[in-house]
């Protein structure tokens, strides 16, 4: 019978606080793979340790390989549409309460 572990980790991102900063490995990705985020423009990192406000980033950039099996470019072209069709979602929605 296999065995299996599962490590959580919670982060509290308080918002407003540009100064915060969480370790790479706290959110479960290995320091050279924050590097490649990095190295593609996907986040900011600073002696292993990415700003808070990136963490959702993050996340979601991973949780797109893992359920997807994309490639970190593929997973950075999926995560700048994602968030440009919410942008655009919330100007359709702040245009239609004019």
């Amino acid at each position: 019978m296999k065995k299996f572990y599962l490590q959580v980790y919670r982060h509290t991102l308080s918002t407003g606080q540009e100064d915060s900063w969480v370790d790479a490995g706290s959110l479960g990705i290995h320091p050279d793979t924050a590097l490649k985020l990095a190295e593609l423009g996907i986040i900011d990192v600073r002696l292993g340790q990415i700003p808070a406000g990136q963490a959702a980033r993050v996340k979601k950039i991973m949780r797109l390989r893992r359920s997807l099996g994309v490639n970190l470019p593929g997973a950075a072209v999926i995560l700048d549409l994602l968030e440009r069709m919410e942008r655009l979602q919330d100007e359709i929605e702040r245009l239609k309460r004019r």
